[in-house]
C-alpha cells in the first residue's frame, strides 16, 4: 500500500540540486509502505534480521539504498525521528526487502518488538546506491559491523553481472560475524579478520590485503562500518590506483535532503584540498572513496 509518492529526480530538481542529472537509471519513486512483517529474528546477542513483505516499488530497492522508518515505541520509550536502515535485501519477483540491524537505541528497541502480522511503516527507497563500473573484474568489500548489510546486496550484483568477489568481514569476535554463509551462497571467497584473534589490527589487515591484491589484482574497491576501514582503503585504492565507493552511516531529520541534518564535508574532487558540503541522505549514501572525509 502506498500513502504517498514523490519522484526522486523531480526532488532533485526542485532542491535546484547539481547532482540532479545523477540518477541511476529511470527515476525512481519514494513512496511510504505499509510493509507487512515477515520475520524479524536475532542472528546473535546485538543484531536481529528483519524481512517484510512489500509493494513492488520498494522491492526494487539498489545495493546501498535505505529505507527511513517509522519505528514502534521500545523499552526506553518512543521516537519523533524515523531512522534510517540500509538494504540488506531485495527480491521484486517475491516482493520482500530486508534489514539486518543492530538494537542499540530507542527506535531500533522499537523495530525489535514487530511480530509476523504486524506492519512497518518504510519510507524509500531513498539515496544513490553503488554505482559498479561496467566491465569490473574483482571486487573488494571489507566490512565491520553494521557494515556488512550495506555491502552484501552488492556482492550478489556484482556476481550476477560477472565480477569476481573477495569479502573481508571484520569483527570484535566470531560470534558476530554475519553475512558470511550467505555472501559465500552468493558466489563470494570470504575471509574473516576479528579482535579476538588479533588480525583485524591494522597492519595485519594491510598485510592482508596487500597479498589479496598481489593474488589477483582488485579493480574496484568498497567499504562501509569503520573509520580505520576507510582510511586504510584509502591510502591501498591511492596507491593501487584503484577507485572505489563508500556507504555512509549518518544521522538524519527527514531522509529526503529538506532539512540538511545530515550534512557533513567531502573533498571537492580526489586530492583536492578544498572541502564541499553534501547531504548524506541525498547526495548519497555512497560517496566516492577518495572524497569521502574520515570521522
Amino acid at each position: 500500500m502506498t500513502e504517498a509518492t514523490l519522484s526522486h529526480c523531480a526532488t532533485h530538481d526542485a532542491l535546484d540540486t547539481p547532482s540532479a542529472a545523477d540518477c541511476c537509471g529511470a527515476p525512481l519513486d519514494i513512496a511510504e509502505h505499509a510493509c507487512q512483517v515477515l520475520a524479524n529474528k536475532p542472528v546473535n546477542a546485538e543484531y536481529r534480521h528483519m524481512i517484510v513483505k512489500a509493494p513492488a516499488g520498494a522491492s526494487l530497492a539498489q545495493p546501498g539504498q535505505f529505507f527511513h522508518l517509522a519505528c514502534p515505541p521500545g523499552a526506553s520509550g518512543s521516537t519523533f525521528l524515523r531512522r534510517p536502515m540500509s538494504v540488506y535485501g531485495a527480491d521484486p519477483v517475491l516482493r520482500t526487502v530486508e534489514f539486518l540491524y543492530k538494537v542499540q537505541g530507542a527506535g531500533t528497541q522499537g523495530l525489535a518488538t514487530l511480530q509476523p502480522g504486524e506492519t512497518l511503516d518504510a519510507l524509500g527507497p531513498l539515496g544513490s546506491g553503488f554505482s559498479l563500473p561496467g566491465g569490473t573484474q574483482h571486487l573488494l568489500l571489507l566490512a565491520r559491523g553494521v557494515g556488512l548489510a550495506t555491502l552484501s546486496p552488492l556482492a550478489a550484483y556484482a556476481i550476477a553481472r560477472g565480477a569476481r568477489v573477495t569479502a573481508v568481514l571484520s569483527a570484535r569476535s566470531k560470534a558476530l560475524v554475519m553475512s558470511a554463509e550467505r555472501l559465500r551462497e552468493a558466489g563470494a571467497t570470504v575471509h574473516i579478520v576479528t579482535d579476538e584473534d588479533g588480525d583485524s589490527d591494522p597492519l595485519q589487515l594491510e598485510a592482508h590485503l596487500r597479498a589479496l591484491h598481489a593474488g589477483q589484482p582488485f579493480d574496484f574497491l568498497s567499504t562501509c562500518g569503520s573509520n580505520r576501514l576507510l582510511v586504510l582503503l584509502q591510502q591501498l585504492g591511492n596507491e593501487w590506483g584503484v577507485a572505489g565507493q563508500t556507504a555512509i552511516e549518518q544521522h538524519m531529520g527527514c531522509g529526503i535532503g529538506s532539512c540538511y541534518a545530515c550534512v557533513r564535508p567531502f573533498r571537492e574532487s580526489t586530492g583536492s584540498d578544498r572541502l564541499t558540503f553534501r547531504r548524506v541522505c541525498w547526495d548519497g549514501p555512497v560517496f566516492d572513496l577518495q572524497e569521502t572525509t574520515s570521522w
